[in-house]
């Protein structure tokens, strides 16, 4: 006779009893679903570039390379956010951030919650001030530079605006975005000034935090111990490689009359685009990350204003709030770990009864 009821593992899948939105994707399925995002977003920056520079006429055909860059920056991204979200631990997080985020009661209740997150949480990142200020302030120097060359750089590359005098020569000039006049300015005026040198104040401040970054992988012996070249430090050292050469492109502007003035503009060409073409899969993919932990946190913050917060199973010590917890048994279910329990302790309880458990298999064996 043959059993009705044959095991799963020969009838079907381990997770065949799940929902299908539910069930781990497999690697095949989420490298297409990655490529076939990053494409779509890819040609998406492709025409964003071709209609906001007026089918090109106001594109710089020198600025090519960067454009292309910045096409497969476009697609890099995608793809490694499509492949992050893809696994259990992120899909669950993100859906929640998103629920969270669009919640008309999470709104109702906290109205200022969501923008406050995004200035302290995205802006300023205050939570960094808590480990060390000299870190902090070194970290927005580099995200407010970074962050200022970004809003610089990528319409400049893109044709999207221009900058052209009525006279040829100047000193007035008009800011053009799309071909419209946005607004007109005088060259040799403060404003004119820092229209004109904007880049060189994002390198100024990118230097002065990445150089501290720099110095304190070079002698904190915690960070030492830590620290790998390829993720730690290429990303420092490209960030003040682009803005040395930046500035270095100015100096021979003003000073030298265009002295090295190719090269250097070829170095730093290459910086440039090699690191956007590093930046999906190395350390600076965290700044992508980084606007999906605001969902959750608003997740969080808002389980809290109702008090509904999780205690330890043993101590009885809070642990976090009850739909943070129950999210994360949720995940340790999809990743078929077996012991959903084990979220309901907190780090002391889980340290003393791992211990516990390792001397009862130790006193065994001495029986």
């Amino acid at each position: 006779m043959t059993d009705p009821c044959p095991p799963a593992s020969e009838s079907s899948p381990p997770d065949a009893g799940q929902p299908r939105s539910q069930r781990p994707a497999t690697g095949r399925s989420v490298t297409r679903r990655a490529a076939l995002a990053g494409t779509v977003v890819a040609l998406l920056v492709i025409i964003a570039i071709v209609l906001g520079s007026r089918f090109l006429r106001d594109f710089d055909s020198a600025l090519v390379p960067y454009a292309v860059a910045s096409v497969f920056l476009a697609f890099g991204l995608t793809y490694r956010y499509t492949v992050w979200i893809s696994s259990p631990g992120a899909r669950r997080l993100f859906r929640q951030g998103w629920r969270s985020f669009f919640s008309v009661e999470n709104f109702r209740k906290a109205p200022t919650a969501l923008p406050r997150m995004i200035a302290t949480y995205l802006g300023f990142q205050k939570f960094l001030g808590a480990r060390s200020r000299a870190r902090w302030a070194a970290h927005q120097l580099i995200f407010w530079g970074c962050v200022l060359a970004a809003l610089i750089t990528f319409p400049l590359t893109w044709g999207w605006f221009t900058f052209t005098s009525p006279t040829g020569s100047g000193p007035g000039y008009e800011m053009r975005v799309w071909g419209f006049k946005v607004l007109g300015f005088d060259a040799l005026s403060l404003f004119g000034w820092a229209m004109f040198h904007g880049l060189d104040l994002a390198a100024v401040l990118v230097i002065a935090g990445a150089v501290y970054f720099l110095w304190r992988r070079m002698k904190d012996r915690g960070a030492i111990t830590g620290q790998r070249f390829a993720y730690d430090l290429i990303p420092l050292i490209a960030l003040i490689v682009i803005s040395v050469t930046g500035l270095l492109l100015t100096f021979s502007a003003v000073f030298l009359h265009g002295g090295g003035y190719e090269f250097l503009a070829i170095l730093h060409m290459a910086a440039v685009v090699l690191t956007l073409i590093y930046l999906p899969f190395g350390k600076f993919f965290h700044i992508v990350q980084r606007p999906a932990a605001v969902g959750m946190q608003l997740f969080k913050y808002t389980a809290r204003q109702d008090e509904h917060v999780f205690a330890c199973r043993r101590c009885g010590e809070p642990i976090d709030t009850t739909p943070y917890v129950e999210n994360l048994q949720g995940t340790m279910r999809d990743l078929q770990l077996g012991f959903e329990e084990w979220a309901e302790y907190c780090p002391r309880c889980k340290r003393v009864l791992r211990g516990g458990a390792y001397l009862a298999h130790v006193k065994k064996g001495f029986k």
